[in-house]
């Protein structure tokens, strides 16, 4: 019965994208690289808008909200990158 239920979705959707030539989704390598271009222009943009506010042309709410928005960003990447290493330590120990 598990077997029945963990089967469900996954093999007819990789079977319908071999027949119809579809493109496979990203790689998770792709997806990281992506991810942390996000993180990088969230900082940047924050960097810009207390600029802008310190030099009295932008909102400070602006730049805070944009401050905040690369923080969490930057905290979310912190919490994948551990997952990514404590999951490697993991199967660094397991025995062959």
């Amino acid at each position: 019965m598990v077997k029945e239920i963990a089967g469900v979705g996954m093999p007819q959707a990789a079977e319908s994208k071999a027949a119809t030539g579809a493109k496979p989704a990203k790689d998770f390598g792709e997806f990281l690289a992506e991810s942390l271009e996000k993180v990088d222009t969230l900082q940047q943009e924050a960097d810009a808008a207390v600029t802008r506010a310190a030099q009295g042309e932008g909102d400070i709410q602006e730049a805070m909200v944009a401050v905040e928005k690369a923080d969490v960003a930057f905290k979310l990447m912190m919490e994948v990158r551990q997952k990514i290493l404590d999951a490697y330590q993991e199967i660094m120990r397991m025995q062959v």
